[in-house]
């Protein structure tokens, strides 16, 4: 399986989404039905999610189908960034998860901030925003536009939470092993060059 053909099924899957959405003729509209479930079908099949998971994931999505937002932290304190430890795989990333719709990016980055680390920040800019979809290495079902901002820590202490166990500031070039959907050292090294934000 390449990635050119999961990008055609998940095209496939969002013009779907779209007739079902805009369709007004109810001849139509099954036959988008039965586009998607196509789609759908296609996409469990080179997948390890049963096909109740796929259809409960797009499911969730109202209207014309999209891009999902993923806002991340990139902190600095002397010299090292600051990676989150998921509390099921032990991988690690930076801060930060799904935006939710009615908060900006900065108020969703500051919230998801203090959920897995227990740290008040504040938004400095943004800093780079990779499209999920140009990468070739991990097949992934949705298309992501990743938003990272440079923040820096106003105060606070790690929380015990249900998404991270653990937080640590990383040397740039001892990096611990990294949960490539979420975080990647090529992402990483962008980032590098276009902050020098540091704590006290």
């Amino acid at each position: 399986m390449t990635i050119h053909v999961l990008k055609k099924y998940k095209r496939l899957l969002a013009l779907a989404e779209a007739g079902l959405f805009y369709g007004k003729d109810e001849f139509d509209k099954e036959r988008y039905q039965e586009l998607k479930d196509i789609a759908l079908d296609l996409l469990t099949n080179i997948s390890d999610e049963p096909l109740k998971n796929i259809e409960n994931l797009f499911d969730k999505n109202e209207g014309y189908p999209t891009p999902k937002i993923d806002v991340r932290a990139y902190i600095k304190c002397n010299d090292k960034i600051l990676l989150v430890e998921d509390i099921r795989t032990k991988e690690w990333s930076l801060p930060g998860g799904y935006a939710e719709i009615g908060s900006s990016p900065k108020e969703n980055i500051v919230k998801e901030v203090f959920e897995e680390t227990g740290l008040n920040v504040t938004v400095d800019k943004l800093l780079a925003v990779f499209d999920t979809d140009l990468r070739e290495d991990i097949p992934q079902l949705f298309q992501y536009y990743k938003m990272i901002f440079s923040c820096t820590i106003v105060n606070g202490s790690f929380q015990d939470n249900l998404e991270t166990s653990n937080i640590v500031f990383f040397n740039f070039y001892d990096m611990p092993k990294l949960s490539e959907q979420r975080t990647t050292k090529e992402q990483l090294v962008i980032l590098e060059n276009r902050t020098a934000t540091y704590c006290d």
